[in-house]
């Protein structure tokens, strides 16, 4: 009888836990179903509401909710335009300041440019990380949803064992055999199904980790779209500015446009153009011979003056090219798929860089020079050259749209020109035809030149006007 009552109580526990691990499971199995396939939870029918709340529910007019809903919608537009109206008037107001003053516009320029690549790069950044963030939640859903099976398999044991009535209190040995060897299996079973769903409750864990983490990002991510969007509108207003006063002053602009694009026609290669463009065109001849006679001066002890970079206002280049080596930025934020003298895609020799680059994304100058080109040429889509001084040309190709003049001199970092969505250079197409990549190129009297010892390897290390 003792051996009877303790088996009996015995298995009165042993039923106890069952039933908690079914719970527990039960549980376990609503969450990962609500994880890994939360529109199900979406597809349910709701409760039944009682009538007071369908009454508060319904509206009161046929269409009146959503005539309310519009009218809402119209006020909030009417609000957006507003604020956008006002802000541009304060933009207009604020540019409208600087007048002619070539110092601050220049300045203003390159301080708008370098914001805008800097959000672009955080912007690129949080992409990246959103890519892995969204590869972590896919791997977790998965193993989720592959425990799934397992956990269903286990609790229908479960609920199975806890179906069996206790034995009575007089029974035959038999079934106090039975007993034991329940009690004795369902002792196995219950730790492995709480290491089991400890495990799963990880999981769930990590899952709402990893989505708060995602929210956070897009969050990050949409401000700083907003704040590219609010930083490209005011330099667009800026270039607008400054191409209207170089306009003012080179009264030709648009015959030495057609007469440049005539020339680039009759142009058989980069260095012919380079060298049609600065004998025959005006302008552009004016640039180069004001890129020769002018000297870039240096300090009192014959080492590159480096404070003469922080002026804004000058019209020559602050330091000769040869002494900008590890010091100028790169044109564009992105990666680089082709090195200088590796293959370009068509059989021959690359004889500059490509980088790929965001849609859209802000092109500046890499140093001070003269603009002796600018516009389409041949496969290289639309081409802008630099007359550097001291017989160097920078060549950047593959934008979509160029926002300065032949003739014109520009600064070190200073917007000149927009990447489209693909690549325009013929060469490149092959490789990247769904990305924009832009194409540099320096050459030194007239000759391709290797542009890697140039570039400077770290962020502090940059020329920036």
């Amino acid at each position: 009888m003792d051996l009877l009552r303790h088996d009996r109580y015995g298995m009165a526990r042993l039923r106890r836990r069952p039933l908690i691990g079914i719970a527990v499971a039960a549980g376990l199995l609503l969450a990962i179903d609500t994880a890994v396939t939360p529109s199900r939870a979406q597809s349910q029918p709701s409760a039944p509401q009682s009538p007071a709340v369908q009454a508060a529910a319904e509206p009161q007019q046929p269409g009146s909710g959503a005539i309310m809903q519009r009218e809402q919608e119209l006020d909030a537009m009417r609000a957006q335009q507003k604020s956008a109206t006002e802000a541009q008037e304060k933009l207009k107001a604020e540019i409208a300041a600087i007048g002619q003053d070539r110092s601050k516009l220049n300045q203003q320029l390159i301080d708008v440019a370098a914001r805008v690549r800097g959000i672009e790069t955080q912007i690129g950044e949080a992409e990246a990380r959103l890519r892995t963030l969204d590869g972590s939640q896919d791997q977790i859903r998965q193993s989720l949803a592959s425990r799934r099976a397992e956990v269903t398999e286990v609790l229908a044991a479960l609920q199975r064992a806890g179906r069996r009535t206790p034995p009575a209190l007089l029974v035959r040995p038999e079934d106090a055999l039975r007993s034991l060897r329940t009690a004795m299996l369902l002792g196995a079973v219950v730790p492995e199904m709480r290491a089991r769903a400890q495990r799963l409750v990880d999981e769930l864990g990590e899952l709402v980790k990893v989505h708060k983490q995602i929210a956070d990002e897009r969050d990050q991510l949409t401000a700083g779209r907003d704040k590219l969007s609010a930083d490209q509108q005011r330099m667009a207003a800026l270039v607008d500015e400054r191409q209207k006063q170089q306009s003012a002053l080179e009264q030709d602009v648009d015959n030495e446009r057609r007469r440049a694009e005539g020339l680039a026609k009759q142009a058989n290669d980069l260095k012919d153009l380079i060298a049609r463009m600065e004998l025959d065109l005006k302008t552009a001849a004016k640039a180069a011979a004001t890129a020769n006679l002018q000297g870039t001066p240096a300090a009192a002890n014959g080492k590159p003056n480096f404070g003469a970079l922080k002026d804004p206002g000058r019209l020559s280049p602050a330091i000769a090219f040869a002494s900008t080596k590890g010091l100028l930025p790169l044109p564009v934020n992105g990666v680089k798929i082709r090195g200088f003298g590796g293959s370009d895609g068509a059989g021959g020799v690359q004889r500059g860089i490509s980088i790929t680059a965001r849609a859209g994304a802000q092109v500046t100058t890499p140093c001070d020079g003269w603009v002796v080109y600018a516009g389409p040429f041949r496969s290289y889509g639309q081409l802008l050259i630099l007359n550097a001084g001291g017989g160097y040309h920078v060549l950047l190709a593959g934008m979509e749209r160029i926002s300065v003049n032949i003739g014109q001199f520009v600064l070190t970092g200073e917007p000149v020109a927009t990447m489209g969505t693909t690549a325009q250079v013929a060469s490149i197409l092959a490789t990247a035809p769904s990305q924009p990549v832009l194409y540099i190129e320096f050459r030194k009297d007239g000759a391709p030149i290797d542009p890697g010892p140039w570039w400077a390897t770290s962020e502090g290390e940059k020329v920036r006007g």
